[in-house]
């Protein structure tokens, strides 16, 4: 196989950013930096642009098997690669939902021919399932969601004894979203009291509020500390419960927190133009929150930035409180956000890498990826801090064919994106048929 040698790139790596060349064969990365060019290389000249880790989604909601009409594994990591994510970590909350080995399978399949990106399947843990919990492997999934608060999809765990269990007794990271299903159901009824079923999209974090999220992460982490469970508590959108997590490099840590780019975007402001567009679970909450959110992510009290990609039509989102899905489609210009808050100071390139590549590699074990390294596969993104993205109609992959950001300009553009040292997205067109691969995960202490 001849080699591909990306020249005149600054790679960003562990910390780092150095002119430097990378030569990729076979897939992987044989060498970073200057040497000789062997025979039958491919050159591209990357005249100056950034040369990123591929970025590793660890939640995303693809919505197939049963959903179609909203989203697929082939629509949404065609979407993915288009914004240089290269791998994802996708959610059980389905129809029918992944609570067993057989619906790994069954996704497994599914990605296996139609997926543009890398991928790996969350399994979901029920009240009843408990068996399923305790003989999954790292062979069979990423982790084991757990939905400690009702969302979208019918997997609420409430039970107290099998929460017990399963924290216990996994083998496999726990990954939790936690709000308190008894604290929203009286908001929303107290809601319904005072408008009817007329309640405004900005009652949103006042109903998911501050509180029901506090509540359900303490229970979690009490939970974690008292089995010494590896949990990461996923999507947090709240100041406070930052408090009940601890500051340091991710390799230390049992207990890992995740922000995802809209709550570092967005706050409760925008309800009044963006309305159910933005409504998500957790619910986005005040600017005090995204900014003591935004201070966790440069404090390592936040170890892992991701999407919670969760696509509706615009038809089901232009209904009612209580009848719009909570969601939105994000994983195309995740990185695009990332940067435009680089280029306004707020975080630096590096932290960027370290939040979506490096840290969503060790806290699942991903084998061989994450990283700019010597032997390592070679999913790599490209970028152009000079040139810049319009998200318009045209622009949008995701099936749902909708952004909350449509209209904007980023000062940022993916330019190419490498899936295992191939170039399957360059300057807007893709250039393969679907190549992702099953992850592999190593696990962790």
């Amino acid at each position: 196989m001849s080699r591909l040698l990306l020249a005149n790139g600054r790679v960003v790596n562990e910390e780092r950013i150095g002119e430097q060349d990378v030569l990729i064969a076979a897939g992987r990365i044989e060498r970073v930096g200057a040497g000789r060019v062997p025979a039958n290389t491919e050159v591209v000249d990357l005249q100056g642009c950034y040369v990123l880790p591929g970025l590793i989604d660890d939640q995303v909601h693809f919505r197939e098997p049963g959903q179609t009409h909203k989203a697929t594994i082939a629509s949404e990591s065609l979407a993915a690669i288009c914004g240089g994510v290269t791998s994802y970590l996708d959610m059980p909350n389905n129809s029918p939902p992944c609570i067993d080995r057989a619906g790994l399978a069954a996704k497994k399949t599914i990605a296996a021919r139609t997926s543009f990106a890398n991928y790996g399947f969350y399994l979901g843990a029920t009240n009843s399932n408990l068996d399923e919990v305790r003989r999954v492997t790292q062979a069979d999934a990423c982790g084991v969601k757990v939905f400690m608060g009702a969302s979208t999809g019918n997997m609420l765990v409430d039970d107290e004894s099998t929460l017990d269990a399963i924290f216990a007794d996994a083998s496999l990271p726990i990954a939790t979203h936690c709000e308190s299903s008894p604290l929203i159901r009286a908001a929303e009824e107290r809601a319904r009291a005072k408008y009817g079923e007329a309640v405004p999209m900005w009652e949103h974090p006042n109903i998911r509020s501050a509180e029901a999220c506090y509540t359900s992460s303490a229970q979690a982490i009490a939970l974690a500390k008292r089995h010494d469970t590896r949990l990461h508590v996923l999507h947090l959108s709240t100041a406070r419960e930052l408090e009940l997590f601890a500051p340091g490099p991710i390799e230390g840590k049992r207990i890992t927190a995740e922000a995802c780019v809209h709550y570092l975007w967005f706050d409760a402001a925008r309800y009044a133009d963006l309305g159910a567009r933005i409504k998500c679970n957790p619910a986005i909450k005040s600017a005090a929150d995204r900014d003591g959110l935004i201070a966790a992510v440069n404090a390592d009290i936040i170890d892992v930035i991701a999407t919670d990609h969760a696509p509706h039509t615009s038809k089901e989102k232009a209904q009612s409180y209580f009848d719009a899905p909570s969601g939105l489609p994000l994983v195309q210009h995740m990185l695009n956000l990332l940067l435009e808050q680089r280029r306004r100071g707020i975080f630096s390139i590096e932290t960027i890498v370290r939040k979506t590549a490096h840290n969503p590699a060790l806290l699942f074990g991903i084998k061989d990826r994450g990283f700019i390294r010597e032997g390592y596969i070679a999913d790599l993104a490209i970028v152009d801090l000079e040139a810049s993205t319009v998200v318009d109609k045209d622009q949008i992959r995701y099936r749902c064919a909708w952004s909350p950001f449509e209209g904007s300009r980023f000062h940022s553009a993916v330019v190419m994106t490498l899936l295992g040292g191939r170039i399957v997205f360059d300057h807007g067109a893709v250039t393969t048929e679907p190549t992702g691969a099953e992850l592999k995960f190593a696990g962790r202490d």
